[in-house]
């Protein structure tokens, strides 16, 4: 904790640059302005020629804790999530065991109060028969629900229509879906395993879950959503048709049904199993180029809300298995932010609308107090980065604990410099401050 003024930084907030310092006492930003004066015993940064954002609010992660730390732990991937600018997360409830009950739940932030680098929220998981439990959630310390409309992983389906319905008709908090239709799967699955036996390639996998599978799950869901008023948003939109389901008629703020794009959807297509093999398996699936133009489309025409990773990691033996045996998923924490600057270098994004998009309206989707923006008032989380500052993803500076990124190789042009978070200088050129500074996310509701 202290005292830091940050000079001459280009600071990007509410869709404008200026050249500003910024003044950090303890916790919060005190002070934006030009030429504000150095207080005594200051830590100065100079920023000058750097860019300064209010830090990436991450809306989905796995940090694979309790139950699954060979892959990761809640200290390793929020250290890694620092590192790529991302200051605050909320982690997914398909742990070992499942977040599923109140007490489950709360294991997890006592986990996180003494050993994350970054801010943290946890969604309670919803299943086929914990309506009570989902009931006693608290709506100013836990981001949402979470349900999985087709199964991912663990056995966390929730396909009884009626449990839904009492789910999206009672529940007063954000619920959050994952939505790919569980028998359009097993049936393509079906129809690829009489094909192959038991070699299906991984090139059949957006095929065996495919665009169809997204579709009739989250039309489902956006139609319940609309008969109950039940606020609904749905993670990692991957297709071009789920996007008719979405509407960029009214701000962010009054939408009761919001998306969200995911970095590996933006960046990779089904030419990219050819090289990269199960390393880019996720669920839902990396579609065809096709789709991928109408997500960047649609994120910029905002009918997408949110930036997100879906990070979930996997041992590099476990995603050099046989398609079939192979888990989904991968991580994705530190480089999610240099991958959307590269796009920006690309001129296909602006600066604004990825702070927007990564920054602002997760911040105001889930209400979420006092983050999001470079506000005086608000938690200093920001983070400083260098548009010109080349750098090579390599094995030695991976922080995963799986120790590998589907970005191995990839030279980024843009280097994130600093984050801090809650005023703590927590990430410096490359230097971290161990203290663990992550609070407990609180929401406006």
């Amino acid at each position: 904790m202290g005292l830091y003024i940050i000079k001459n930084a280009s600071v990007i907030n509410e869709n404008k640059i200026i050249v500003s310092d910024i003044l950090i006492e303890n916790d919060y930003i005190t002070k934006i302005d030009v030429n504000i004066p150095i207080p005594k015993n200051a830590i100065v940064i100079n920023a000058e020629g750097l860019y300064a954002m209010p830090g990436v609010i991450d809306d989905q992660v796995h940090f694979r804790e309790p139950g699954l730390t060979h892959k990761a732990t809640i200290e390793t991937e929020s250290k890694a999530a620092v590192a790529g600018g991302i200051t605050s997360f909320i982690e997914q409830p398909n742990t070992v065991p499942n977040a599923t009950t109140q007490e489950l739940l709360e294991q997890k932030y006592q986990i996180a109060a003494q050993t994350s680098f970054a801010n943290y929220s946890f969604m309670m998981g919803g299943t086929n028969d914990n309506l009570d439990e989902l009931l006693k959630t608290d709506v100013k310390n836990v981001a949402g629900i979470k349900l999985f409309l087709g199964s991912s992983t663990g056995n966390m389906l929730v396909d009884n229509p009626e449990t839904l319905e009492k789910i999206f008709s009672n529940v007063k908090t954000l619920i959050a879906v994952h939505c790919e239709d569980e028998a359009t799967i097993k049936n393509n699955l079906a129809h690829y395993k009489f094909i192959y036996g038991e070699d299906i390639p991984v090139t059949c996998h957006s095929a065996i879950r495919s665009a169809e599978a997204c579709y009739i799950s989250s039309s489902k869901a956006v139609a319940l959503a609309k008969k109950t008023g039940a606020r609904l948003h749905i993670f990692h939109i991957s297709t071009a048709k789920e996007l008719e389901l979405f509407t960029n008629t009214v701000p962010v703020e009054e939408k009761q049904i919001t998306a969200e794009v995911c970095i590996h959807h933006l960046w990779f297509t089904d030419q990219d199993y050819i090289n990269k093999g199960n390393f880019i398996k996720w669920n839902p699936a990396v579609k065809t180029e096709q789709d991928r133009e109408a997500l960047w489309q649609a994120l910029l025409s905002d009918k997408i809300d949110v930036i997100a990773t879906d990070h979930a990691p996997h041992t590099k033996e476990e995603k050099q298995d046989k398609y079939l045996q192979a888990p989904s998923g991968g991580p994705l924490v530190q480089h999610a932010l240099v991958a959307m600057l590269e796009h920006y270098k690309k001129n296909k994004i602006s600066l604004e609308k990825i702070v927007e998009k990564m920054s602002h309206n997760p911040a105001k989707i889930f209400k979420i107090e006092k983050r999001g923006f470079i506000k005086e008032g608000y938690f200093a989380d920001i983070v400083l980065f260098n548009l010109n500052s080349p750098w090579q993803v390599k094995q030695e500076n991976i922080l995963y604990k799986c120790g590998w990124s589907p970005f191995e190789n990839e030279l980024f042009q843009c280097k994130i410099t600093h984050t801090f978070v809650n005023g703590n200088l927590v990430y410096n050129q490359g230097v971290f401050n161990e203290v663990k500074a992550g609070k407990r996310l609180t929401f406006n509701r």
